[in-house]
């Protein structure tokens, strides 16, 4: 008999399937799990015996349980990351970026420290890094990460009084169009259908399905039909009846249900002559967003050999030029596949790539080149726009990274050739 435990990395983090053989395993205890970046502290939430048939070959196996060492350890991350947060904040204050702190984050064996920030621009915060390196004498990632993400974070009582669905069991975010309001025939007042973040509710997409399926068997709102009883105008549609209101020839308001309006075959007046589109047909779905059509946030990560070796500098400037060039490429020009984000490391891990190498500029469409928009945030007039799941773009720096043609840093060459 083998067990299957279900854990969680952090609070806010996505659950993840490890299979166990230890008897001992129950719901609540500390398990050590292998991840993308090492070894990490977890907590098991549900734990069920299955047969051994039952496992998944690819189902990565728990390493041990907890130990009272390795809770201690944890317990001196924590302190350590409560530390690492009041010195990046003094520092931001110091320098007055216009940035928000929002999360710390280190791993088991403290390799990489992660700062999870918003911002309302792009952010130049080079010589934060620097600190943080020297102070911390390890890996350093400041990722930006959208407003929906924040709020998952810190957490936040909702508008039902519940506390927020991203904070209690929603750990991915899918698309919220204002489409879905206007489906579900809700007020389209920003302060009704917005959620503490300031975005639109999680909860608009739970029922869209059942949605769907009724407006695809009704006919088009505010089109005229013509029925075995004369021209009607369709108004309005209920999924709860099960019914859709019409205005006769008469001015009359009627209410039938789907099986009522079909019993009077209706179509549409211009096609009433020859063949045409089905009554109730909805006009072809539109295609779906490119990828990374919204990712404009940033991931840096930085090493403290980078600083020793004396290249941290030129490293960040040409990360930092690298993205300044994604992101004003020229409107129109066909934009190359985006590199697949990360390698699939476990939640709250934060692990933007290969140690050691800098992905190629990730792209985007034309409609994403204003700074300071990520895959979260509104159109700035009130109505929030969709969200996407897209990860935003890493912009890794390390000691061996690229900096232009014949090992002399990029910048530098501009200015030798500006000189000319």
């Amino acid at each position: 008999m083998k067990r299957i435990a279900l854990v969680k990395f952090s609070d806010a983090g996505q659950v993840y399937a490890f299979s166990s053989e230890d008897p001992r395993l129950e719901k609540g205890c500390a398990v050590l799990a292998e991840t993308g970046q090492g070894p990490g502290l977890a907590r098991v939430i549900a734990v069920r015996d299955v047969e051994p048939d039952a496992v998944p070959e690819d189902m990565a196996e728990l390493l041990r349980l907890a130990t009272a060492e390795d809770l201690e350890a944890d317990e001196e991350n924590s302190r350590l990351v409560e530390r690492a947060r009041e010195f990046c904040q003094a520092r931001i204050r110091e320098r007055g970026l216009e940035m928000k702190l929002v999360n710390v984050e280190s791993l088991f064996d403290r390799s990489k420290l992660i700062f999870y920030f918003t911002a309302p621009t792009r952010i130049d915060f080079r010589e934060l890094v620097k600190e943080l390196v020297r102070e911390y004498h390890t890996r350093i990632e400041l990722r930006q990460i959208g407003v929906r993400h924040e709020t998952q974070m810190l957490g936040a009582v909702g508008s039902c009084g519940m506390v927020c669905c991203c904070r209690r069991f929603l750990h991915r975010f899918v698309p919220v169009t204002i489409k879905m309001a206007k489906e579900q025939n809700l007020f389209l007042n920003p302060t009704k259908i917005s959620g503490i973040c300031g975005r639109l509710l999680c909860c608009l997409s739970y029922e869209q399905e059942n949605y769907d399926l009724f407006h695809r068997s009704c006919p088009r709102l505010g089109k005229r039909y013509q029925t075995t009883e004369g021209l009607m105008k369709v108004l309005r549609a209920n999924l709860f009846r099960n019914s859709v209101t019409l205005l006769t020839e008469q001015g009359e308001e009627r209410e039938l249900t789907l099986d009522e309006w079909n019993a009077l075959h209706p179509c549409r007046p211009e096609t009433a002559q020859g063949g045409g589109a089905a009554p109730g047909a909805q006009p072809a779905a539109q295609p779906p967003r490119p990828a990374g059509a919204f990712s404009e946030m940033v991931v840096v990560v930085a090493e403290p050999a980078m600083l020793e070796q004396g290249v941290l500098d030129d490293a960040l400037n040409d990360a930092f030029d690298a993205f300044a060039e994604e992101t004003t490429s020229p409107a129109g020009q066909p934009q190359p596949a985006a590199p697949p984000p990360g390698n699939g490391a476990p939640a709250g891990s934060g692990q933007p790539g290969a140690a050691g190498r800098a992905p190629a500029p990730r792209q985007k469409a034309p409609e994403a080149r204003k700074h300071g928009r990520d895959a979260t945030q509104g159109t700035g007039s009130g109505t929030p726009r969709e969200s996407t799941g897209h990860r935003p773009p890493t912009v890794e720096v390390s000691p061996d990274t690229p900096s232009g043609d014949g090992g002399a840093p990029r910048r530098r060459n501009h200015r030798r050739k500006r000189k000319k």
